[in-house]
């Protein structure tokens, strides 16, 4: 588990990379690569669910992040949970020292990231337990590195809380699936 969601939500990646991805050790704070202060621009909505990709998010939402791999995939398995609680979603970048990293940049290994995915939900509809329930059951925590044949250390697997019920529950979560 991770602290607080350091990284910039959200983030549109551009371009490709191998889907063997980039390095699988990881690197200390003194070899990320420089960054930015810049953060990416975004739309301001969300192209498939058509809400806000930033916040004030409404009273109600609460928001966690995970990594399970491939944000894009992991993205569009948020979307098809049922129950329509989930109210907006940003893929980016969690986890790293590089700040405002790109992805060509992820893709070298060289910024300590990794591929997350930002849920903005509402409790009354979907819970934070059913969320999770699909994070555990979407891949395989236990391939380190990578899932499937996606290398590197942009594809390992992380809960990153915002507070400390996050936490607790975050690491409940894991041990009923241990």
């Amino acid at each position: 588990f991770g602290s607080e969601a350091s990284q910039r939500f959200p983030s549109r990646p551009r371009g490709l990379r191998s889907a063997m991805g980039g390095s699988e050790r990881m690197i200390g704070r003194g070899e990320a690569l420089k960054g930015r202060d810049q953060k990416m621009q975004v739309s301001d909505r969300h192209f498939v669910l058509g809400t806000p990709m930033e916040g004030p998010w409404p009273p109600a939402m609460r928001v966690l992040v995970l990594a399970s791999g491939c944000f894009w995939g992991s993205e569009k398995g948020i979307w098809r949970l049922p129950g329509g609680g989930i109210h907006s979603t940003a893929v980016g970048y969690a986890a790293g020292y590089t700040p405002n990293p790109t992805y060509q940049e992820v893709g070298t290994g060289r910024t300590g990231s990794t591929e997350a995915v930002q849920v903005v939900y509402d409790p009354e509809r979907i819970s934070a337990v059913d969320i999770l329930r699909w994070f555990w059951e979407s891949h395989d925590p236990t391939q380190g590195m990578g899932q499937g044949n996606d290398r590197g250390t942009m594809y390992r697997s992380g809960l990153y809380y915002m507070d400390e019920e996050q936490r607790m529950l975050f690491e409940a979560s894991r041990a009923t699936t241990e």
